[in-house]
């Protein structure tokens, strides 16, 4: 590395350094192919913003507890050192990195984010389930389309799915987790199945009587053969259960009888805790919490009903809510009347208060729009996961919010004895139920626009105080010594604007053109745009074309010589005869794998000719890992006035022209 080059890194170092919160704030640094990866004490401190602006950086992000800032291949490793020279710290392997992270954490911010980590993955389809809900909710009492044929079967068709997806969001939530925790994701949809399979007598109903419940006795301790309906912690602990069992049997398990022993002993021993220990201390929990809130409501006045619609969001996150719907039963058998629900949909609302209360605070920003506009919908037809796992809780002040929020609204369920005279429907739908007695209707509007109001102003406020923080902090770490760095870094020599590395050859470089890009494997040719990857699919490495193999190899495209082999061997940088940076990416996170199942056949500096291999990778275990084996290849350096024209989307044979880089 000459002296400029690292006279610009340096400078490049100070700045993320600075906007990192400080030196004290970094515990960890790492690269992958593209990226280098922070592990911060505090990420609130970090100005991502600012360090978008940053010379040479392409993209910014938080993913997997770790700041993510996207350099492109071959120069990030560069950063990196000089980086960790500044800071004077050795940079990690990204497993170091990974256990660097975790330790940071106590053991609630780590179950915290395990939570978020689990629900992150199948939020869509409770985004879909939710919005289905909302919708089925109001189809079903508009009387034209009842009566309506076309309309009745598409009304009815709609609650299907809605209810199908929630209903089966136990054995989601077991997939989600047994892959968060490293087993195969298909052993946590097979002891989801077991959750759910009709064998069982249906939970709801065996809460109300309605349902006989078969008893087993094994070694002399009862067990009743219900399922797991709405049972979101019970999936929540199989899951983890499942992923330990399934890592612990492929280890132990020899590998001539792996494949027919590992699954059987994951499946049975998986299915004899659930039965056992899981599912009964998962029931216990849900109706010892239930009776402590139904107890406050009864007992303690109007402290009762604040306390219970201000954390009954809470228990929502752990999936216990749905056991409410046998105490409401209950209570309309025993009084007439549900003072519950009221409490409920307020305390549903204030959420959804509290998600425009984050968005008001983030109105520029399309992912916010994007996120919160959809989870507010859902929120007014009482269901609040989409708000929960994809705002509130991500982001910790909204979730305050809206427990203030909502124990506000508690507060005026109790001063105007509102009530229900049915359950199941909250929130906007909600008010059909509400009983009319003593201005019911009126007042059943007036406790949810406040609850929504003090969820919104709680949120708001919360948030400045995050922000003032955060600023604070900033300040104080610019004036504990990097401040004066500032005019060295807006003034030097390589200027502040973004921009990729010079190449000094650029004019002999293009006399090579056109330069043809052959298949690097066998497989599906498709666009990168299309790769299930947003830094990939964004182009924010700029632009490629991606091969679903069919095989398990890769093969030099063309001529060129290796700059770069990642220690994780899943990516390999190239630099081809006429000078094109290329990168060529094995997998979709892949990297998280630590090199397992890849064999790398090339070193840094050798020289390779067109079909050459380059690596092996086995694709059939990736996949069973639960990773995309999509590989990609990334123009990320072209020279100074090329462009790539790709071949239309096809099957292709390693070695077949995939696209040319010409002038």
């Amino acid at each position: 590395m000459d002296a400029e080059k690292r006279k610009r890194y340096e400078n490049i170092a100070s700045e993320l350094t600075r906007l990192a919160g400080g030196k004290s704030n970094i515990l960890g640094i790492a690269h992958c192919a593209t990226r280098l990866r922070l592990v911060l004490e505090d990420n609130d401190k970090a100005d991502i913003h600012a360090i978008e602006d940053v010379d040479l950086v392409k993209s910014v992000f938080v993913a997997g507890d770790q700041l993510q800032i996207i350099f492109g291949a071959g120069l990030v490793n560069d950063v990196c050192q000089v980086l960790a020279d500044f800071l004077h710290m050795d940079s990690m392997s990204l497993g170091d990195l990974k256990t660097k992270a975790n330790k940071r954490m106590n053991p609630l911010q780590r179950a915290v984010k395990a939570l978020l980590d689990v629900f992150i993955e199948i939020m869509p389809g409770i985004l879909a389930a939710a919005l289905l809900t909302g919708l089925s909710s109001v189809l079903g009492n508009i009387d034209f389309v009842q009566n309506n044929d076309t309309l009745y079967g598409l009304s009815r068709l709609i609650n299907i799915s809605s209810g199908a997806i929630f209903g089966f969001l136990p054995l989601c939530v077991a997939y989600s987790t047994v892959k968060r925790f490293g087993g195969r994701p298909i052993m946590g949809i097979v002891i989801g199945c077991i959750m759910l399979t009709n064998s069982l007598a249906d939970a709801s109903a065996a809460a109300q009587g309605t349902v006989e419940v078969t008893t087993l006795h094994i070694f002399g301790i009862p067990v009743d053969l219900i399922g797991f309906q709405g049972g979101i912690i019970v999936a929540l602990l199989i899951g983890i259960v499942t992923a330990k069992l399934d890592i612990f049997f492929e280890k132990k398990v020899p590998e001539v009888i792996r494949l027919l022993v590992s699954p059987l002993l994951t499946t049975l021993v998986s299915s004899f805790l659930l039965f056992m220990i899981i599912g009964p201390v998962g029931r216990g929990l849900a109706n010892g919490i239930t009776a402590v809130l139904v107890w406050m409501t009864q007992h303690l006045g109007v402290i009762g009903y604040a306390a219970f619609s201000g954390v009954q969001q809470l228990i929502v996150i752990t999936g216990l809510h749905h056991v409410f719907g046998a105490i409401e039963s209950q209570l309309l058998v025993d009084t007439g009347r549900n003072f519950l629900n009221p409490l409920m949909s307020v305390a549903i609302i204030a959420q959804g208060g509290a998600v425009l209360g984050y968005l008001a605070r983030n109105i520029k920003e399309a992912k916010a729009k994007g996120l919160c506009i959809p989870s507010f919908i859902s929120v007014l037809f009482g269901i609040t996961e989409p708000a929960l796992f994809g705002v509130n809780l991500r982001y910790r002040y909204p979730l305050i919010g809206g427990c203030i929020g909502g124990a506000i609204g508690g507060a005026v369920v109790y001063f105007t004895d509102l009530a229900a005279l049915g359950f199941g429907t909250t929130v906007v739908p909600g008010i059909a139920l509400a009983d009319p007695a003593n201005n019911g209707y009126v007042n059943y509007i007036i406790a949810h626009v406040i609850a929504l109001a003090a969820g919104f102003l709680f949120a708001f406020v919360l948030g400045i105080g995050f922000d003032r923080k955060k600023t604070s902090e900033a300040v104080s770490n610019t004036t504990a010594g990097n401040g004066k760095h500032s005019a060295e870094i807006l003034s030097g020599p390589a200027g502040t604007q973004k921009s990729t590395e010079p190449d000094a050859s650029a004019g002999e470089a293009q006399n090579a053109l056109p330069e043809v890009i052959g298949a690097f494997t066998s497989g599906e040719f498709i666009g990168i745009e299309k790769v299930n990857d947003p830094i990939f699919a964004q182009k924010i490495l700029g632009d490629g074309v991606a091969i679903v193999p069919s095989e398990g190899k890769i093969y030099a495209p063309c001529d060129a010589s290796v700059e770069m082999v990642m220690d994780t061997k899943h990516a390999v940088g190239l630099r081809t005869a006429a000078g094109n940076g290329i990168l060529i990416h094995v997998g979709i996170d892949t990297v998280n794998l630590q090199g397992k199942y890849f064999d790398v056949h090339v070193t840094d500096g050798q020289s390779i000719r067109k079909g050459d291999l380059i690596m092996d990778f086995d694709k059939d275990k990736i996949a069973d890992e639960g990773y995309d084996t999509s590989a990609c290849l990334i123009f990320t350096e072209p020279v100074d006035g090329a462009h790539i024209d790709r071949e239309p989307e096809h099957t292709v044979k390693a070695g077949e022209k995939i696209a040319v880089i010409t002038k």
